[in-house]
């Protein structure tokens, strides 16, 4: 069995998963701690593409990607190489469809920290800043550990944004989703058993994980 596309998949969910849990973690406090204009439709478009289709939202990616959007092409002109059917272009694009998965989580875990912690921080003039490193994430673990799981294995099977951006090239896009789906279409159903029972086996393992998380939350 070819492992390349398993180290692929685990490589971009590592990539997307950490970049992504520094840039959601802040939104997300915002979301569940702060008021202010216009809140209802940020959240709701963290949220969209858990009802959008993989292939709604990689068509819009790969347009504003593209070599002739502003985005492609600065990108390009700084890095030298196009950001679509690259390893870059499918982390951003790994990143934007597993955000909600991230942002949730993390969510409800901001909501539930006593809002006396924060108040009794202000009062000894403590910072915003230092209030959410020394008393908001260190309260949080539960959810970081959450967001970040369910990211990370939301990304190792993600399939069709990918295929939009990234297509099937050996070594730099070709992710286990899409191999185990050449390989169907080639009729080598014994090498899409192996490659499939391989993710099985890593999303059950990532599922035992969050369940273990809760149940410490919860007990």
């Amino acid at each position: 069995m070819d492992l390349q596309p398993l180290y692929l998949s685990a490589k971009l969910a590592f990539f997307s998963t950490a970049i992504l849990m520094l840039l959601v973690t802040p939104l997300a406090y915002a979301l569940a701690c702060f008021r202010f204009r216009g809140k209802v439709f940020w959240d709701a478009l963290i949220s969209l593409p858990l009802v959008l289709p993989p292939t709604v939202l990689g068509f819009y990616l790969l347009v504003a990607m593209g070599p002739r959007s502003p985005f492609g092409q600065g990108w390009q002109s700084i890095f030298g190489v196009p950001l679509v059917f690259s390893f870059q272009g499918i982390v951003i694009a790994s990143m934007l469809h597993s955000l909600p998965y991230a942002a949730q989580p993390l969510k409800a875990a901001f909501e539930k920290i006593d809002k006396r912690l924060l108040e009794s921080a202000y009062v000894l003039g403590v910072s915003p800043s230092a209030t959410f490193f020394r008393v908001v994430l260190p309260n949080s673990i539960g959810g970081l550990a959450a967001a970040a799981i369910l990211a990370f294995a939301h990304t190792m099977g993600e399939f069709g944004v990918i295929l939009m951006i990234g297509g099937s090239i050996p070594g730099e896009t070709k992710v286990a989703s899409i191999a185990v789906f050449e390989l169907v279409e080639s009729l080598k159903y014994q090498e899409a058993w192996k490659l499939s029972l391989a993710l099985m086996t890593i999303s059950y393992i990532v599922l035992l994980g969050v369940n273990f998380i809760n149940s410490r939350e919860m007990s």
